[in-house]
């Protein structure tokens, strides 16, 4: 039986006419399609405005471009009727291809949903809705983002050190915080406040405003914070609040907040309340209220004792006095367990290489260094507290250093005692009880410990100073051997040798120092010594640059630096060094000396006073310095200026005839005679053998018409001749060594008592013409005028020619007064007229 089917009416079909093919249309009439060309311009974007009304979304209208635009590209005929833009089916038109799919439908987002219900306007509506509202607490989420960024980008800034941003950045975290807060208020979420978010705003802002010192403003907004009681366990920041008052110098304050945050801190928290209680202690010690500090330190060492806390309250019983308790305190601090392991446990006897490595691994791990802290923090309390209380507990010194002692040893730190010993030999050195010292230091030499070569290098350096080296070359010895790779013992052991003279034995002494520890300074400033010594310069030199990298501003490292340069006649090199030295020490009077030399060496006169006029007001007691000095204003023609100078000198070596033969001529030579004579009388009367003192007197006699020239001239004469006697006997003994004096009383060597003003101690020369020695006079004989060479007294023979110690005085310039004379004797022989004469 066939099935039958009906086919539903035209009417009724909403796809009538998409099927149809109309085979008569032909493509070459598409010129003249209408709605073909109107496709075309829709595939370039060009279709006209529609006037009409809006066909709804998913109509064959609304498909139109599409459909034409594909039947144009793929040659396809459409369908013989087009729909107008008000829905009607229009004859001839081009029909859309869309048949082959449900008209209305599409899998893409972007177009046209078939809506006949019209259900999409009232969906789009609701999730606008739901969309703005999911904004707004979007919007505060960013914010709360924002500020969480902030205050995190302002901590590392902190980390960093750099606190200004820092402060900028907590600014801005609270000013956003702020912001926040209003935002949920707008929007009536008050309720949802984030009270962690202001806390950490609030705290930060205060904790940067402590770091930049803006106190008032961190007291502010701590109290903020205090006062709210939204904010749980705020009270403690009290003690950042008392933190603060103890920077401003606000003892009782600070005290006060400081108990303000004990009281609500809980008692579980025992080691933040232990802190607490610590600056309290401290603050009381700041006020010099000790029993009230020795009540909050005893409370701490009773309930979690460690050093620190110790050695306060060891303080506080010494402010007080009170032998016994720094007695029982020291005894406690004893027995606080330090809870490190030995140091045995990194050993690397095992024969395992992995375990070998495995131990050099963990030699410097973090672990390891906390405990090497711990171990030096405890062994500088107990030593500290033994130097402290070993004067005072007992009637005399080494009473209480041996209590200590014993004490130490019967603790588990044996290891201090010997420690405490040493320190106990360096404090008789400060009381310069030298025997108690080496005493002591000879009782721990003896010993089996390892500061025995501690105590046997002290020993060397003590008998070093004493200058007896053969004892401290024994001493260094029994350090060397005692341990080998102690670069002091190396170092006294050089020492010894260089003092015998033997410097390239020396030098390896000090190298071997050099190969133990690198950075041992002594070690590098001795081979500079000793290249120096063997006038080694360039290594000298070296070994000393390398000391200043080590030692930047170290002024004696400098000065040798600097004369080396001059040693090698780097006068450039060596001025620039010796004015880094005066920058060191800008009142040294030596290295403003040594640049006033080389200033004169360079022919600078002027630079060279001023250099040694500083010197001399540094230190008024330098002969050197003085002797220039006059011989300066001698140079200068102000003679009566260079008196106050030689003066000075006659006043520190009243026995050395030269400076008053020196005052004297400065007061002949600027005119004044009797003041001049009366000197000479002086010094004669002191002097009375000496030879140039007579030559004077016998000159100004002379040249004033005095009767005592005669007598002077005799005088001379029986001096002059008790000097040839006593070379004439000198001659005949062998020759003995120089006394140690410079010019001894009475010799003929007082026509050299000036020296150079440009001598310099390390090899510059002087520079001819310069103002070496008064001018143009040689330092050893000095040369004068016509005035001052022979001068022989009437009806006696005597030798009456002296030799100036200021040298020779200068010329008279040739004046007018020279050709009137000249002009006189010209006209001399000629008549003068009666016209001429005066009436």
């Amino acid at each position: 039986m066939e099935n039958v089917h009906l086919a539903p009416s035209d009417d009724d079909d909403i796809y009538t006419g998409y099927g149809d093919y109309h085979p008569a249309l032909d493509t070459q009439d598409l010129e003249k399609d209408e709605g073909f060309l109107q496709a075309l311009k829709t595939s370039y974007s060009k279709r006209p405005p529609l006037t009409g009304r809006v066909n709804p979304p998913g109509t064959a209208a609304a498909r139109f471009a599409t459909a034409s635009g594909l039947r144009a590209a793929t040659g396809v005929r459409g369908a013989t009727s087009l729909r107008t833009s008000h829905g009607a089916m229009q004859e001839g038109g081009a029909r859309p291809m869309t048949a082959v799919r449900g008209v209305g439908y599409s899998s893409h987002g972007n177009r046209a949903v078939f809506d006949p219900l019209n259900q999409n306007t009232r969906r789009s509506a609701s999730i606008l809705e739901k969309t703005t509202e999911d904004t707004i607490e979007e919007k505060i989420k960013q914010i709360e983002r924002k500020v969480n960024d902030l205050v995190e980008a302002s901590c590392m800034s902190t980390s960093r050190g750099d606190i200004k941003v820092a402060l900028e950045k907590a600014k801005e975290a609270a000013q956003k915080e702020r912001l926040l807060v209003r935002q949920k208020e707008q929007a009536s979420m008050s309720d949802q406040h984030n009270l962690d978010l202001t806390f950490t705003v609030l705290f930060n802002l205060a904790n940067q405003y402590a770091a930049n010192d803006m106190h008032t403003e961190a007291l502010n907004t701590y109290q903020v914070i205090v006062k709210n009681r939204l904010f749980q366990n705020a009270g403690r920041l009290k003690v950042n609040m008392g933190n603060i008052y103890f920077q401003q110098g606000n003892y009782p304050k600070a005290i006060k907040f400081y108990r303000m945050a004990l009281d609500q801190v809980p008692n579980i928290q025992r080691e933040m309340r232990l802190r607490i209680m610590h600056n309290i202690g401290s603050l009381f010690v700041r006020m010099a209220q000790y029993t009230d500090a020795v009540t909050s330190f005893e409370y701490i060492m009773n309930e979690l004792a460690d050093f620190k806390t110790a050695l306060n309250l060891i303080l506080c019983y010494y402010a007080l006095g009170d032998r016994e308790k720094m007695k029982k305190g020291f005894m406690k601090m004893l027995n606080i367990a330090l809870d490190v392991d030995e140091d045995d446990q990194y050993a690397t006897n095992s024969d395992d290489p992995h375990f070998n490595l495995i131990v050099e691994a963990i030699k410097n791990d973090p672990l390891t260094t906390i405990e090497r802290v711990k171990k030096d923090e405890a062994s500088h309390a107990i030593l500290t507290a033994a130097k402290l209380i070993s004067p005072v507990i007992y009637n005399s010194f080494s009473a209480g250093y041996n209590w200590c002692v014993d004490a130490i040893q019967g603790s588990s730190y044996t290891d201090l005692a010997y420690d405490l010993e040493i320190n106990k030999a360096v404090t008789y050195l400060k009381q310069r009880e030298f025997a108690q010292a080496i005493e002591t230091l000879k009782a721990i030499e003896k010993k089996e410990t390892k500061v025995a070569s501690v105590a046997a290098t002290n020993l060397s350096f003590l008998y070093f100073w004493q200058n007896d080296i053969p004892s401290a070359d024994k001493y260094a010895d029994v350090a060397i051997s005692a341990d080998r790779y102690n670069p002091d013992a190396w170092v006294n052991k050089g020492s010894c040798i260089f003092a015998l003279g033997e410097f390239e034995k020396a030098g390896e002494y000090f190298r071997e120092a050099l190969n133990n520890e690198a950075t041992c300074v002594e070690a590098i400033y001795n081979l500079g010594l000793t290249y120096k010594r063997m006038n080694n310069l360039e290594d000298a030199q070296e070994y000393f640059l390398k000391l200043h990298n080590i030692l930047r501003n170290d002024p004696e490292v400098v000065f040798q630096i600097a004369n080396i340069y001059e040693l090698l006649e780097d006068y450039d090199q060596a001025n620039e060094w010796y004015q880094q030295l005066i920058s060191l020490v800008p009142n040294d009077p030596k290295a403003l000396q040594k640049i006033g030399e080389l200033a004169e060496s360079e022919g600078d006169k002027q630079l060279a006073y001023q250099y040694h006029l500083d010197s001399y007001r540094n230190f008024p007691s330098s002969v050197e310095v003085i002797e220039w000095l006059g011989a300066y204003f001698i140079d200068s023609q102000l003679a009566e200026k260079a008196i106050d100078y030689f003066e000075r000198a006659a006043i520190m070596q009243p026995d050395e005839v030269k400076w008053k033969l020196m005052i004297a001529s400065c007061y002949r030579r600027s005119g004044n005679y009797q003041v001049a004579l009366q000197t000479y009388k002086t010094i004669h009367r002191k002097f009375p053998e000496n030879i140039e003192c007579l030559k004077f007197l016998v000159r100004l006699c002379s040249d004033m018409g005095l009767k005592e020239a005669q007598d002077y001239a005799i005088e001379l004469k029986k001096a002059e001749k008790a000097k040839e006697v006593k070379e004439r006997v000198a001659s005949s003994r062998p020759a003995s060594r120089h006394s140690s004096s410079r010019f001894p009383r009475g010799s003929s060597a007082s026509s050299e008592y000036l020296g150079s003003p440009s001598k310099i101690r390390g090899g510059i020369k002087s520079v001819p013409g310069s103002a070496t020695n008064f001018g143009s006079a040689s330092r050893a004989n000095i040369s004068f005028g016509k005035e001052d060479d022979i001068y022989e007294v009437p009806k006696k023979d005597v030798d009456v020619s002296y030799s100036d110690p200021l040298g020779p005085q200068a010329e008279r310039p040739k004046t007018s007064v020279k050709k009137r004379d000249m002009q006189e004797d010209e006209f001399e022989n000629e008549e003068l007229g009666d016209d001429m004469l005066p009436e």
